[in-house]
């Protein structure tokens, strides 16, 4: 309650969320995929912690993926690396149901996705030292100043993520914007746990999994430079 203007101290405080809720209208498509494909390639957050091995019915490395947007590019890994199973999380339902989509038509059974917070989701879900490599590709810059701290990629979150990713395990990140590839090597450069073999530049060649998207493409017609950052967590 508040009285006289005074803040009521007692009111939890709101966590910044690094990203903004944009429903967006599902295609007819994306909604027949949603209801064909979720109860089986759909997890979800509210059912606590998985077991990744009973999940994907057999045991094999684990690739996790934040903020996948409309999927392609997830999808492709996904096809291309049969021997590892993945795990997309994005917010937005329409990214979700092209994915399922997709993951339909191609008939893929290694590939499974959250609709929910993806830091929530590595809280409440993902086992410890289970993760072979986390991916984040071309997260939200936040450019303004005043709005940086709403970027996922900040010390506490890294150091939430270490202890899911397995010894040797890969932590993968990818930008279009050079200041937001600056913040991310500042952050990795002084992070506990993790080592990077490009140490002369902090900033790694695109791996060959990682593909191109039509983003990215015409990104690189109008100058724009994309930074990939590689870096193994320590045994």
């Amino acid at each position: 309650m508040i009285e006289d203007g005074i803040k009521d101290e007692r009111r939890p405080l709101r966590r910044i969320r690094s990203f903004v809720l944009r429903t967006g209208r599902m295609t007819k498509g994306q909604e027949l995929a949603y209801e064909r494909y979720w109860p089986d390639a759909g997890l979800q957050l509210a059912d606590g912690m998985i077991d990744p091995e009973a999940v994907f019915g057999r045991r094999a490395p684990l690739v996790f993926e934040i903020g996948f947007g409309m999927g392609q590019s997830l999808l492709e890994m996904a096809q291309r690396e049969s021997d590892k199973d993945f795990i997309g999380v994005e917010v937005h339902r329409p990214g979700v149901g092209r994915l399922l989509m997709g993951m339909g038509e191609a008939g893929l059974n290694n590939l499974r996705a959250y609709c929910d917070d993806a830091v929530e989701v590595l809280q409440q879900c993902i086992p410890d030292a289970s993760l072979n490599r986390v991916q984040i590709y071309f997260p939200d810059p936040w450019h303004k100043k005043k709005h940086h701290k709403r970027r996922i990629l900040q010390s506490a979150f890294v150091q939430q993520l270490r202890p899911k990713i397995a010894g040797g395990g890969m932590f993968h990140m990818a930008t279009d914007w050079q200041a937001y590839a600056e913040h991310m090597l500042e952050v990795m450069s002084a992070a506990p746990g993790f080592t990077t073999e490009f140490t002369e530049t902090g900033y790694a060649p695109r791996p060959d999994y990682r593909p191109i998207t039509k983003f990215e493409k015409r990104g690189e017609r109008l100058g724009h430079g994309v930074w990939d950052l590689l870096y193994k967590k320590t045994p």
